[in-house]
């Protein structure tokens, strides 16, 4: 099972000072977050991608491929790729070419994202939003599997014998997560590609959850990919700690109750019955992660949300030294003894590859516009 962090990269105050850091100190902030995911033994590191304040991440390839230069064995993917905005092309390109630096160690969630005014700047119309991440999606998976496309849609102008590039590493695509918080269309289009399915899982009671990740596993042996417990599933949560939970409560309660998300709403006690959120000590993080299992079944990845709502980076950091040291390894340890043999890992280039039957040159070559050939040949 993966264990790792997910960051929005909001730009917010922190309530006990009333200091806002700055863009600059912001993106820093994030690199340093997913250099100590690294360093305290966590698999993945996650960025959202926003186009709108108070928000930086608004290039994620540009960010892990950074990330990917610093560090070594991470897996860096995104808590959100725009599918309906995004032009699939350019997914295509940039993510083929951050697989090949970081030499696989890439995957990435497709969303439609959360911000209305998002769909204008872009060009496109939210009420077209579940169309548009359906047609968008069928053509970014095929851009990564065929050397040549032909294609036509709704949405954009069509492709004649156009060929992304660079190809995917070793012609394995980067594996793909369809993030969802409340639309069963998308659980559906996981489902129906074979795809994982990520349930934010942050925001909502948990039976919420369990009906969205059953429709997933439901559909997903529908179309023959597997029995429903051996469908992939990860999901959100939130957490903040302290060895004592009182401390943890006591620290925390501020930036709750002024987070730009849900502060000023139900109090932190409501909301951390009613939610996943978790604010306690390490046991109890483990306590109720694990009980996550009882109503999802067996899943593949856990992503934690630590570093929102103007926490200083120095706490950050020594909540993950938690999550490294105090609550990943014994979630390991607990995971695996519960998981049954016939239920897969989370995938990695690794994995892929290997039931691909291995890597293969993807390297696709010019043709000569008379002869049609390869132009060494056709010379």
């Amino acid at each position: 099972m993966q264990f790792g962090v997910f960051t929005v990269g909001d730009v917010t105050v922190d309530p006990t000072t009333g200091r806002e850091p700055t863009e600059h100190e912001r993106i820093k902030a994030m690199v340093a977050i997913a250099l100590k995911a690294e360093e305290v033994g966590l698999d993945v590191f996650a960025t959202g991608e926003h186009h709108n304040p108070p928000f930086v991440p608004s290039s994620p390839t540009t960010m892990l491929g950074h990330i990917a230069a610093r560090t070594e064995r991470l897996l860096l993917s995104t808590a959100t790729t725009l599918i309906t905005t995004n032009d699939p092309v350019k997914i295509a390109e940039d993510f083929a070419m951050l697989q090949h630096l970081a030499d696989g160690r890439v995957d990435l969630m497709m969303g439609r994202g959360n911000t209305g005014p998002v769909y204008p700047w872009f060009g496109k119309d939210i009420r077209a939003g579940i169309p548009l991440a359906i047609e968008n999606y069928d053509l970014l998976h095929r851009l990564w599997r065929e050397d040549v496309v032909d294609w036509k849609g709704r949405y954009r102008t069509p492709l004649q014998s156009f060929t992304s590039t660079p190809r995917p590493l070793d012609g394995v695509p980067p594996f793909v997560w369809h993030g969802s918080i409340r639309s069963p269309e998308i659980a559906e289009q996981a489902a129906y590609y074979g795809d994982g399915f990520f349930a934010n899982h942050i925001f909502w009671p948990k039976e919420h959850t369990q009906r969205m990740v059953g429709l997933y596993r439901e559909r997903y042996a529908h179309y023959g990919h597997g029995s429903a417990d051996q469908a992939i599933v990860g999901l959100g949560g939130q957490v903040f700690m302290r060895r004592n939970s009182q401390d943890a409560v006591r620290e925390f309660r501020p930036y709750f109750d002024n987070a730009p998300v849900y502060g000023h709403g139900p109090s932190l006690e409501e909301f951390s019955r009613e939610t996943p959120l978790t604010v306690g000590s390490p046991q109890q993080v483990i306590d109720r992660t694990l009980g996550f299992r009882e109503y999802v079944g067996d899943y593949q990845r856990q992503l934690f949300l630590m570093d929102h709502a103007g926490l200083p980076l120095k706490t950050v950091l020594e909540q993950l030294d938690l999550l490294g040291e105090e609550v990943v390894p014994v979630l390991r340890k607990e995971f695996a003894a519960l998981r049954p043999a016939h239920v897969p890992e989370a995938p990695t280039h690794a994995s892929l590859l290997a039931a691909a039957g291995g890597a293969k040159d993807s390297t696709v070559h010019a043709v000569d516009d008379v002869t049609g050939k390869a132009p060494e040949v056709a010379r």
